[in-house]
């Protein structure tokens, strides 16, 4: 019995993120940007960023956007959907 390998799609760090003056907080997906955050959210995030790993940071980034696995997709690509 062979065992796959799933290469995780956070290793690319395909997640970015850049702070304004003004206090918005702009987050990027594969350089395009995905989602704006302000007032209390960009806050939030800000201190949840702080201090994180890179894969910490992508992960936290994944969660918000809703844009992360969510453990079904080997069962589909393994039927060929």
């Amino acid at each position: 019995m062979s065992v796959e390998t799933f290469e995780n799609p956070l290793d690319e760090n395909p997640f970015s993120f850049r702070e304004y003056k003004n206090g918005k907080i702009s987050i990027y997906w594969k350089e395009k940007e995905v989602m704006i955050l302000k007032g209390k959210n960009a806050q939030k995030f800000s201190s949840q960023i702080e201090n994180t790993t890179e894969f910490e940071a992508q992960m936290i980034m994944a969660k918000l956007t809703g844009n992360f696995k969510r453990g079904n997709e080997r069962v589909a690509k393994l039927k060929g959907r």
